[in-house]
C-alpha cells in the first residue's frame, strides 16, 4: 500500500487588483488613545489584550531599589514595569483604526505624559478598585487638559472592591464622565471599554463643530 501522499505546499492567495479610481478604498483614520491610570492598574495588559499585533512594550524588571517607591498593591504578582510606553493598534471597521498609547504609572515619568498627549482625541483611565487614591493623578490631568476620558474598572478576579456608584463618588467624577467595568484580560471586554472612549470623544467634536 501506497502511503499518503504529501499535501501541496501552502501558497497565499493572489492579492486582489488594486483599485483605481474614484471607487479606490480609503486607508482608515487613525485615531490616537491614551491607556492611562496609576502603577499596576493593568494599563499594560489592556493594550496587549487587544493588539492586532504584537505590542510595543518597555517594560523592565522591578529591583529591590523601588521598594517603597513603586507599590503594585498587595494583590499583584506583577515583577516589572512599564518605563516609557506601551503601543499596539486595533482595527474598529474599514474606516478607523485605534491607535493605543499606554502610559507609564510612577510618578517619576509623568513628564512624558504631555507628549504622549500630544494629538490624542481621548483616553481610558484604568482604576483599581481597592487603590482609588492611585488614579487621582491620571484624572486631575486629563481634567487640566481638557481630553475627553472614560474610567474603566478593572475586575481584578472578576469583582470591585467597591460599587461603580461608591467608586464614581468617591473619584469626585461628574455624570458626564462615563464611569464603566471591564477585563483588561479580556479582548472583548477591552474592546467595549474602547468604543465608550470612542463615543465620549467623538461627542465632544460634535459639540466643538458646532459651537
Amino acid at each position: 500500500m501506497l502511503p499518503p501522499a504529501a499535501p501541496p505546499p501552502y501558497r497565499p492567495p493572489a492579492a486582489p487588483p488594486a483599485a483605481t479610481g474614484p471607487s479606490r478604498a480609503k486607508p482608515p483614520i487613525p485615531v490616537k488613545i491614551l491607556i492611562a491610570g496609576g502603577f499596576g492598574v493593568g494599563k499594560t495588559t489592556t493594550v496587549g489584550a487587544i493588539s492586532e499585533i504584537v505590542p510595543l512594550t518597555t517594560e523592565a524588571e522591578m529591583t529591590i531599589a523601588g521598594i517603597g517607591v513603586d507599590d503594585p498593591g498587595q494583590r499583584s504578582e506583577k515583577t516589572t514595569t512599564t518605563v516609557a510606553m506601551d503601543f499596539g493598534c486595533v482595527t474598529i471597521d474599514r474606516s478607523l483604526k485605534l491607535y493605543l498609547f499606554g502610559t507609564p504609572g510612577q510618578a517619576r515619568f509623568g513628564f512624558m505624559w504631555d507628549d504622549l498627549a500630544r494629538g490624542a482625541l481621548g483616553a481610558l483611565v484604568v482604576v483599581d478598585s481597592a487603590r482609588l487614591d492611585d488614579c487621582y493623578p491620571a484624572i486631575d490631568f486629563f481634567e487640566r487638559a481638557g481630553l475627553p476620558f472614560v474610567v474603566g474598572v478593572n475586575a481584578f478576579d472578576g469583582r470591585l472592591a467597591h460599587d461603580l456608584g461608591a467608586i464614581r463618588w468617591a473619584l469626585a467624577i461628574g455624570e458626564h464622565v462615563p464611569l464603566v467595568q471591564f477585563d483588561a484580560r479580556d479582548r472583548l471586554s477591552v474592546r467595549d471599554a474602547l468604543l465608550v472612549v470612542l463615543d465620549r470623544a467623538l461627542d465632544r467634536a460634535t459639540r466643538d463643530k458646532r459651537a
